[in-house]
């Protein structure tokens, strides 16, 4: 038996919700350009924030957002978390620590793998690293995927 379809309620109710609670890379580059105030944070593990990460995000390892976040973001900070990618759920994990904790917090959804797939700055220890863009999830001839 098939699901009834929904209604133009439940269809608007379901698509703002989440925008409310997700965003994407090319959105959060735009607000890091304009200067919005958020904190990007990556809560990958050790090895992957080593292996690159998005240029000004903090690392905070999912598990340990409950102990640091406090201690280490102004609570009136609005968050960004993001991890590997859309086969990950460790950005919804660090989400749902910071919205236990009281924070604002939105969801990168394609996290790390789309930010680096789109060309946005990347960098590890040993400094930036430079990426093509990848046609297949943003024109390469502009910024933003200008969706």
């Amino acid at each position: 038996m098939t699901n009834p379809e929904p209604t133009k309620a439940m269809l608007i109710a379901h698509f703002e919700s989440r925008l409310a609670f997700e965003t994407d890379p090319s959105d959060v580059h735009k607000d890091i350009e304009n200067a919005r105030r958020f904190a990007l944070v990556d809560v990958r593990g050790d090895s992957s924030w080593q292996q690159g990460h998005a240029v000004g995000a903090i690392h905070m390892h999912h598990s340990e957002i409950m102990e640091r976040a406090p201690k280490e973001i102004p609570l009136d900070t609005p968050i960004v978390v993001y991890c590997w990618g859309p086969g990950c759920n460790g950005a919804q994990r660090g989400a749902l620590h910071f919205a236990r904790l009281g924070y604002q917090v939105k969801e990168m959804i394609g996290g790390f793998e789309y930010w680096a797939r789109e060309g946005y700055p990347i960098e590890n220890a040993a400094g930036r690293i430079y990426r093509d863009k990848d046609p297949l999830t943003i024109p390469i001839d502009t910024v933003t995927c200008d969706c």
